[in-house]
């Protein structure tokens, strides 16, 4: 039986196709002969395909941008700031340039860690400064920057020396000369100019995306602020070489810095040191313009600042005798005062323009008048009789005015008083000017809950109550009689390119008669007398005169000259100096007339047909009348 199952198994296997003998005897074929070599022949081939399609595109297609990535990485920059752009006077004098100065740096990407804290030690010790504050300028700072950062200015020789003699110990400390901004006058036009001073925190923040960096010196204040983007200049530097973990390994070359531009102003130097040294200790302020252009011939303000100070590292104790004075950061030309009396001009010409007086009108003065259930007093409390706007300009008369304020009604006298540019920024090139206030129902409604009333309008009338105005302002003002009839745009900034703008104001040629007229009877004998000088010409004006409890009270002054064709402008303002108007701030006026027309000297004499002078008539003033 076995062998029958194995013969028939043997048979039925040897027959078949798939039998044990014929599998183990097959033929292998996969991973013999040429498969191989096709296989790993496409795999290499699409290798380097991919490869080479890479290098085409890295070094053909995008070699030059790829190099100049990889010098960028190799190759940088160690900034250096501009040379700041000049100021000069209308006259090509210079008011701020620049100096050269030493100064200390520490330059991140040549400071070795293990080495720092001996190296700030030594560098506080020499400039006797804090180490903390050496410190803190690293703030923000990485190890490999290639930016330095200046640590203090206007090292002094024995500085210098003993930081030479350290070289071992100050690694990564550079002394370098830089260009440091000077102001030749001192406090001469410090509002004006302002001051330059290293970026805070926030400042750099800010200007950042425009290209500042650490330790950038920006203009802080006046034209230095406003003309930041003329003056500044573009920067420049030492290009270096690095390695891979951005150590220095040798210097390359420079890119020269741009410096910036220079700027010439309406400014006369001569009659600015004039206009600072008229208003000598008061608190005060000084404004000369021309008044057919709007150019700013003198700007002065005290107390004052000497911008130098503040252009390098100040002293806690310079700091404190600053912050000592009665704000001298303040440009008081730019601030808001009640403009008293000198306001008569807007008052007059809201009147007249009204149709509800005439040129020729006459009204009686009081010692007091009672409008509203108030009793408002004229500032002699005795009055002058019957006057005409004239007389009253002349003699500043406060119940004519109070008359006509209440007949004019507030609504037409605050649109004047706008139309005149009070209460809006004049748009000069200074940051701090302020755009004062003129008050209406709104705004009283809005601060004290009550409607305007006419004792506002009286108020009003006269330049005082809730109307605050800047002398630069009222400058303005003396401006539109002096030009006949034009508001002009004051300004500082002498630009070729750019026309004078000024605008009429469609005045009546009658009111600018009798506007002009009053003004001059102001200085022929009037408030203004002491104006009346053979050291000038004609000249007409308006004094003014505003309580300011508790101390004593603001003065005014304002005049144009000469009187037949005005050319200048002049308004003094006094802050608490008392006097009155005509008392004490006139004398400031006529000092900066006599600078500006003969040097102040008296005027040639005038001689009549047969050669011989002509005596020039005495100042007439009326007795018995106190300077308003």
């Amino acid at each position: 039986m076995q062998n029958r199952f194995s013969d028939n198994l043997s048979g039925d296997l040897s027959g078949s196709d798939l039998g044990i003998s014929g599998f183990y005897n097959k033929k292998r074929t996969v991973g013999q002969g040429n498969q191989a070599v096709v296989f790993m022949t496409v795999i290499g081939l699409g290798l380097l395909g991919g490869i080479g399609s890479r290098l085409f595109y890295l070094q053909l297609s995008q070699g030059a941008v790829n190099r100049q990535v990889a010098e960028t990485n190799r190759v940088r920059t160690v900034a250096k700031p501009p040379v700041r752009g000049n100021i000069y006077d209308r006259k090509g004098r210079l008011l701020a340039g620049n100096k050269l100065s030493h100064s200390v740096f520490i330059w991140p990407l040549a400071t070795k860690r293990e080495n720092w804290l001996t190296t700030r030690r030594r560098v506080a010790e020499i400039l006797n400064i804090e180490e903390e504050a050496i410190q803190a300028k690293l703030t923000g700072a990485t190890v490999n920057s290639t930016n330095r950062i200046r640590i203090v200015r206007d090292l002094t020789e024995a500085q210098i020396t003993r930081l030479q003699e350290y070289g071992a110990e100050k690694e990564g400390i550079d002394v370098d000369i830089e260009s440091v901004r000077y102001y030749p006058g001192g406090m001469l036009a410090a509002h004006v100019l302002g001051y330059t001073g290293e970026m805070n925190d926030k400042e750099l923040a800010k200007l950042r995306p425009l290209g500042y960096r650490l330790g950038d010196v920006t203009g802080k204040m006046g034209l230095e602020s406003t003309l930041e983007s003329r003056l500044r200049g573009e920067w420049g530097g030492t290009q270096v070489e690095v390695d891979g973990a951005g150590r220095l390994q040798q210097f390359l070359g420079q890119k020269v810095s741009k410096s910036g531009q220079d700027v010439t102003i309406t400014i006369d130097l001569e009659l600015q040191k004039v206009a600072e040294a008229a208003i000598g200790n008061n608190k005060a302020a000084i404004i000369a313009m021309d008044p057919r252009t709007g150019e700013i011939l003198a700007m002065a303000s005290r107390p004052a600042f000497d911008p130098n100070l503040l252009s390098g590292r100040i002293s806690p104790d310079v700091w404190k005798k600053l912050q000592g004075q009665d704000h001298p950061f303040v440009n008081r030309a730019l601030r808001p005062f009640p403009p008293a009396s000198t306001f008569k001009i807007v008052t007059t010409t809201a009147a007249l323009e009204s149709g509800k007086f005439k040129p020729d009108t006459i009204l009686q003065t009081y010692a007091s008048i009672r409008i509203g259930g108030f009793t408002f007093a004229d500032w002699n409390h005795a009055g002058f009789g019957p006057l005409g706007f004239p007389g009253a300009l002349k003699w500043s008369s406060d119940t004519f005015f109070y008359q006509v304020g209440q007949r004019v009604g507030g609504p037409t006298l605050i649109d004047w008083t706008r139309k005149y540019g009070y209460g809006k920024r004049t748009g000069i090139e200074l940051p701090e000017e302020a755009k004062g206030l003129v008050a209406d129902d709104n705004w009283k409604q809005l601060n004290y809950k009550i409607p305007w009333s006419i004792g506002d309008t009286i108020n009003m009338s006269i330049g005082q109550g809730f109307l605050q105005a800047t002398p630069l302002q009222v400058a303005g003002m003396f401006a539109v009689p002096a030009n006949g009839g034009f508001h002009v745009q004051p300004h500082l900034v002498k630009d070729p390119t750019k026309r004078e703008w000024r605008q009429s104001m469609n005045l009546k040629p009658s009111t600018i008669a009798t506007i002009r007229k009053g003004l001059r009877e102001v200085v022929d004998g009037g408030t203004g007398a002491v104006m009346n000088s053979q050291t000038i010409p004609k000249a007409a004006g308006k004094s003014g005169t505003a309580e300011a409890p508790p101390g004593p009270s603001h003065v005014w002054f304002g005049s144009y000259a000469p009187l037949d064709k005005p050319e200048i402008v002049v308004v003094a303002f006094g802050e608490h100096t008392g006097g009155g108007g005509g008392k004490t701030a006139a004398p400031m006026v006529l000092k900066v007339m006599e600078a500006y027309f003969n040097g102040g000297k008296p005027l040639p004499a005038k001689v009549d047909k047969d050669g011989k002078p002509v005596a020039a008539p005495a100042p007439r003033q009326r007795r018995n009348r106190r300077a308003r």
